[in-house]
Formats: structure tokens, C-alpha cells, sequence
């Protein structure tokens, strides 16, 4: 295992130890500065590069790329954005809602052409994403879904017998399946990504913690970086750069990976395609086929931290990772013999109001983009070269879609934010169990919908 190989299953199969890149300079003056290592950060530099080669671009990362979310996550390169449809009608019309779920869509192959084209090999598979009804109030919540085709208008609803050819799970009554998602291995695309930012002549330092951002400059722990223009790109890790500790709520996903499958047990367990899946109960659950064939299978559950804390011993919580566990083997039985490998976990960042956003202010030079809710694999790439395009002073398709500019909705202070958001994964998990028990659309749930974005 390399230095840095317990971040994730992920980093641990890359091969090679990870080493860090050496830390910035005690002075440094760029004409563009940007505070993160992982995706959004990455791909803002890479298009800034491209569309702007003039200026200078200097990304500063904590630990090393892909430290956070971006090398951690379940690998789901999707087509998933976290606003509802009504969210993004009431802030850009239907045609703006319409444009902006198309553009999410579009970005997963902008992600598998730039993996090409710069010979990334993480293992980039468009096989779709299948979402399992287990249970009659699951299987009426797809129909209805799948109603808005607006939402999706390649989304459709598979019978159990059809779900059965794609995938041997227990007690389907039927699933949605869309083709907008491929299955990838996260690691090896941020660091790769990351290689091919620094071909394109940006400089990328790690080992550098920010301290403080303000316009024309931020703080690390080494000096003082000036930049007329500098991006927060820390989704999960917000709340240490002073006052932005309530922009976006730190929440774990904690994730598991079993040893590769073989012979019969994965002839029944399918996913031929790799095809990424969850199902439809209110605690998200969500997986995949690896390329080496192993099933990486994750979800949320974890307690969110007083005041939006981030430590490591967070990231592996026996009684969380046991539940995972168990879930794995209700969804696939044929698993029971099969041994666990891995087990890690890491932050994401919430929105108040559930809806991600890219920000840039000309007159200070502060620019942001995050708050994917687990969903920025494709979106943060979105993110990038719409940063792109508002910094280098361009008007595109993308910089008027409905998520640009939006004013943030705060999280309340503590104590309120913590038994808020407990409380709301607590009623996800009743809700669960109440559609279990009854097969009936959970009240719960209906009641909780204002504290989970207001939808």
C-alpha cells in the first residue's frame, strides 16, 4: 500500500505510491489561484488553460489531488444532478431547467473524450445506471419519476423479468435504467487528470494548506499567494477557510469493496455492461462492477459532525461499514462467502437548499462551484469549464444556465444544523423501514422534504 493508499480502495489500486508534489512557495503572485486539488479545482485549471492560455494558474492542495471526494467516491461519472426539476424551473424557466440537465448529461462524455484524449486510463464504461424497486411504495416512487421525462427523456422503467438480464439482485419488482452514466475508477481519473494540468502549463502544489481567502490573496501555511482572481474549490472541506463554515453542510458517504468475484458468483451477480446501480430507498445506497471485477458498494448513514467537522477517524465507522455490509448481502445473497477487502469513506458537501452552484464575482476576483451532494463526478467537470468561461470574461451556453450566480442559502448555526441533519437521516432511515413494513409511500418522508431542499 502506498503512503496514501488507505485514502480509498481506489488510491490503494493504483499501483505506484502516491507522492506528493512539493508545496508552494512562501510568495507567490499568479494571475489565477485556485484552492483545491480535486475535480472542480482540476477541471477549472484544465479549461482555463485552453480557453485563456494567457494567464497563469496556480492550484493549491491540502494533502494531494484527488485527497477528498474526487478520490473517494463510488466512481458513478453520471448524468445526476441534485436540484429537482421544480428547483431548477423556478430559477431559469423550463427552457433553463431543460438546458441545465442537458449540459450535465453532455458532460459525462466531455469526461470519457478528455480521459481519452489525454490517455487516462480509470477505466471509463458507459453502461448506464440502474435504480431497483425492492418494494411496492419504491416501485410506485420510479413510476412516478420516470413520468418527468423532462427530467431524462432516455430514463425508462424495466420489468423485473428485463431487470433480471441485467443484474442478479433479490426481490426486484422492476428498476428505471438510463444510459447517462459510466462506471469509472476515481483515483486513477483524478490523478491522471492532474498530470495532464500541469502538461497544459498550470502549476499544481500540494502539501499546501489555505488558511484564509480574501480578494487578491490567500494565506497558507508558507506564505502568501496573490492572484487577481482566486476559486474555492473545497466542497466537503469548506468549513476550514474562515467564514464559510455554514455554505455547505459536511456530510459522510462511507463505501466498501469485496475481493474479485469469480466463476458463478459473478455469472449471478451480472452487471455485464457494468452497469452502476442503487435502488430507490430514501437512505442512498449506491454501486458497481469494477474493471478488475470486484462490486465497490457505498452509501450514506454516518452521522454528520458538530459544526461540520472533518477528521479522519471519520472515515471508517465499524457499525456503518457493517451495515453496508449487510445491505450488500440482502441486495446479493450470493455474496455471503465473499470477503471485504476495503472499507473507507470521506465528505461531501450539502447545500442548504440542495442546489449546487458556480459562482464568480469580476469585482472581487472570488469565484466558487461545489455542492454536488455525491453527484460531481460529471458535474464538477461542467463546473470547470464554466469557471473557465466566466473568468476569462466569455459568454456561453454555459455561463447563463440557471446554477451560475445563484445566491447562497446559508445552513443555520449550530446547534440547529446538527440535529437538523441528524434528525433528517434518522427519518430516512424510518422512512425506509416504514415502506418495508407496510409497502405503502412513506408520510415521514413527505413530512421531512422542506429540511431536505424544499422540493
Amino acid at each position: 500500500m502506498s503512503g496514501y493508499g488507505d485514502i480509498s480502495f481506489w488510491f490503494d489500486s493504483l499501483g505506484a505510491p502516491e507522492v506528493a508534489r512539493p508545496p508552494a512557495p512562501d510568495r507567490l503572485e499568479v494571475d489565477v489561484a485556485i484552492v483545491g486539488g480535486g475535480y472542480t479545482g482540476l477541471w477549472t485549471a484544465y479549461y482555463l488553460r485552453e480557453v485563456a492560455p494567457e494567464l497563469s494558474v496556480a492550484v493549491l492542495e491540502r494533502e494531494i489531488a484527488g485527497f477528498g471526494a474526487s478520490g473517494r467516491n463510488g466512481g458513478w461519472c453520471s448524468g445526476l444532478f441534485a436540484a429537482s426539476l421544480s428547483q431548477l424551473e423556478r430559477a431559469g424557466g423550463a427552457d433553463g431547467a431543460a438546458s441545465m440537465l442537458r449540459a450535465v448529461r453532455e458532460s459525462v462524455d466531455e469526461v470519457g473524450r478528455i480521459a481519452a484524449e489525454e490517455e487516462i486510463e480509470c477505466g471509463f464504461k458507459k453502461g448506464g445506471t440502474l435504480v431497483l424497486a425492492r418494494t411496492a411504495a419504491q416501485l410506485a416512487r420510479l413510476r412516478r419519476e420516470v413520468a418527468h421525462t423532462d427530467e431524462d427523456p432516455d430514463r425508462h422503467l424495466l420489468s423485473a423479468a428485463e431487470v433480471t438480464e441485467c443484474i442478479g439482485a433479490s426481490n426486484v419488482l422492476g428498476a428505471t435504467y438510463t444510459p447517462h452514466c459510466a462506471a469509472i475508477q476515481p483515483a486513477a481519473l483524478v490523478r491522471g487528470l492532474a498530470d495532464a494540468v500541469e502538461r497544459r502549463g498550470a502549476m499544481l502544489f500540494e502539501a499546501t494548506p489555505v488558511t484564509d481567502i480574501a480578494p487578491g490573496r490567500c494565506l497558507t501555511t508558507r506564505g502568501v499567494i496573490k492572484a487577481g482572481v482566486i476559486v474555492r474549490a473545497t466542497e466537503g472541506y469548506s468549513a476550514s477557510i474562515p467564514g464559510y463554515e455554514r455554505d455547505l453542510a459536511t456530510v459522510y458517504s462511507l463505501m466498501i469493496a469485496t475481493e474479485p468475484l469469480s466463476g458463478a458468483v459473478l455469472d449471478s451477480v451480472g452487471l455485464a455492461r457494468r452497469e452502476t446501480f442503487a435502488d430507490a430507498r430514501h437512505l442512498i445506497i449506491y454501486g458497481q462492477r469494477t474493471a478488475d471485477d470486484r462490486i465497490a458498494f457505498g452509501g450514506r448513514g454516518a452521522r454528520y459532525h458538530l459544526g461540520s467537522k472533518v477528521a479522519p477517524e471519520y472515515d471508517r465507522v465499524p457499525a456503518v461499514h457493517r451495515a453496508l455490509h449487510t445491505a450488500l448481502l440482502d441486495l446479493f445473497p450470493q455474496l455471503k462467502d465473499v470477503a471485504i477487502t476495503h472499507s473507507w469513506g470521506g465528505p461531501l458537501g450539502v447545500p442548504r437548499d440542495f442546489f449546487p452552484s458556480v459562482r464568480f464575482d469580476p469585482g472581487t476576483g472570488l469565484g466558487s462551484a461545489g455542492g454536488y451532494i455525491g453527484d460531481g463526478v460529471a458535474t464538477s467537470n461542467l463546473a470547470g469549464r464554466t469557471l473557465a468561461d466566466l473568468i476569462a470574461g466569455r459568454k456561453s451556453t454555459l455561463t447563463s444556465l440557471p446554477w451560475v450566480g445563484r445566491r447562497l442559502r446559508r445552513w443555520e448555526g449550530e446547534p440547529l444544523r446538527f440535529a437538523g441533519v441528524n434528525g433528517a437521516l434518522a427519518a430516512m432511515r424510518l422512512a425506509d423501514a416504514e415502506e418495508a413494513r407496510t409497502g405503502r409511500q412513506s408520510l415521514i418522508a413527505r413530512a421531512m422534504s422542506p429540511l431536505l431542499g424544499g422540493n
